[in-house]
């Protein structure tokens, strides 16, 4: 087009800026942003709102805040954008944040704002500020909108409340191909893997046509739950019978069915054998397996795959260096202790969230900055004195440092979930539920100590990691330790 001269105008670089965020291409966007102001567009509130769009999806989400503080005029549109910024990178409480202000400022929100706060409130396990928009959804009427009812399904079961979720799916008005994936991704989440085919069986008999998306959720309640045949039937029924080609996806849940059964072997030849390339997804997830199996050599082999393709990710080294730690392979683990650093991968630090009176509190492993820090410690200590009564051992297996058992149980007390749990005990009602949101995996003595926790204060607790979710009560967690 430049070639023949022909000049662009306002409505070509939006559509420029919209192929750019489609492709997350943010050098050409920057070019095509320069042109704008070039052209003198830079007013034009639509050119303004893709631009803001463009940035965010391509992961500059600070980029694109500047841009939409200093937008001199903001519709709807602009502040859809920005929260559907947050929300998509992972920002859920800077969504919810401006959503405040967004109401301070009189602009009144759509079906369009309320379904990306909504998947702000899920990432974050944010159950309370998830009942308030539901409360406004009712209020505007956005209730019977078929895209806004399938969040709303799917904010309550991540949550962890899949009976609310259900209920709100059976009084659905319409109900398309993603509200039923939706509930029955939130049924495997959660572990309920026989809810989850009887739901998938009535979609088929009710007429709608599942697609990749849902296959993908019924593998994973397969895999979540130890139904290995069910999981091998759907995975080759799903070609014959519905022309559904696997993908990715669906290989690493197939990986995790074998994997979480014990199937080490046979998980890696399933690999082996993929007609498509394996991703690191795929390799990472039979790494997990070999963690949870205690298999040295196929968690070897998973993670030399693994930092092939990413370079950088610390999740590996950390799975990898718990094998050996509990083998007691030390000299193993110095030297991926070694290839780690010369690597220049540093740790993710774990992290949890739990809300208590409409404010979310953040944990980090170790950290002791919260303003009820001493209060937190003396209520872990106090639990950890009752759980040793309740015949309670640390698995110290977890604690990668060469350091003395009491300075190990110490470390276990800083892990965030705990934090977390303390923090919610000391801070709420008797029989209170407690919420809480990580975003790692929870590690085995974290799992193990929350379920005699549940027991002692006899409270619900519910965790939801990185990969399900897990309801503690009466001393038993819904996975069955199945995880």
């Amino acid at each position: 087009m430049k070639q023949e001269g022909m000049q662009p105008n306002n409505v070509t670089l939006v559509l420029l800026l919209k192929a750019c965020a489609s492709l997350a291409a943010l050098e050409q966007g920057k070019q095509i942003h320069s042109e704008i102001i070039k052209r003198g567009f830079q007013s034009d509130v639509v050119v303004g709102n893709t631009l803001v769009d463009m940035y965010a999806k391509c992961g500059c989400t600070e980029d694109a805040r500047e841009l939409f503080d200093n937008t001199s005029e903001r519709d709807v549109v602009s502040w859809n954008a920005m929260i559907a910024g947050y929300a998509q990178n992972g920002l859920g409480k800077d969504a919810l944040a401006l959503y405040e202000q967004m109401k301070q400022e009189g602009m009144q929100p759509n079906n369009v704002t309320v379904v990306f706060l909504l998947k702000a409130c899920t990432s974050l396990a944010a159950l309370e500020k998830g009942k308030q928009l539901h409360s406004e959804i009712i209020k505007r009427g956005f209730e019977s909108d078929v895209v806004v009812g399938s969040t709303l399904v799917n904010m309550y079961a991540k949550c962890g409340c899949t009976e609310d979720a259900r209920e709100l799916f059976d009084n659905m008005s319409e109900r398309d191909v993603v509200s039923w994936t939706g509930m029955i991704a939130g049924y495997a989440q959660n572990g309920l893997g026989k809810e989850a085919l009887a739901l998938f069986e009535q979609m088929q008999r009710e007429g709608t046509k599942p697609n990749e998306v849902t296959y993908t959720s019924v593998l994973s309640a397969c895999a979540h739950s130890g139904l290995v045949d069910q999981g091998r039937y759907f995975f080759d029924s799903m070609c014959k019978n519905h022309g559904v080609t696997p993908t990715k996806e669906h290989y690493a849940c197939m990986v995790d069915l074998l994997g979480r059964a014990g199937c080490l072997a046979d998980a890696e030849l399933f690999i082996n054998k993929m007609p498509i390339q394996p991703n690191s997804v795929v390799w990472m997830t039979l790494l997990g397996a070999a963690r949870n199996h205690g298999h040295a050599e196929i968690g070897r082999r998973a993670f030399d795959r693994v930092v092939k393709l990413e370079t950088k990710n610390a999740a590996p080294y950390a799975l990898l260096s718990n094998i050996y730690a509990a083998a007691g392979k030390k000299d193993e683990l110095a030297k991926i202790r070694n290839q780690m650093k010369e690597a220049g991968v540093k740790r993710i630090p774990g992290c949890s969230w739990i809300e208590v009176d409409n404010q979310l509190h953040a944990f980090v492993v170790g950290d002791a900055t919260h303003p009820q820090s001493k209060e937190i410690q003396a209520e872990l200590d106090r639990l950890v004195g009752l759980m040793k009564m309740e015949g309670y051992k640390p698995n110290l297996s977890f604690v990668l440092d060469d350091v003395e058992d009491e300075e190990k149980e110490n470390a276990f007390c800083g892990h965030s979930e705990k934090q977390a749990i303390a923090f919610g005990l000391i801070n709420t009602s008797f029989g209170t539920p407690i919420r809480i949101k990580k975003n790692l995996r929870v590690c085995g003595d974290c799992h193990n100590a929350t379920k005699i926790i549940s027991k002692i204060v006899g409270r619900d607790i519910s965790v939801m990691d990185a990969n399900r979710y897990h309801h503690f009560k009466d001393g038993f967690c819904s996975c069955g330790d199945y995880w």
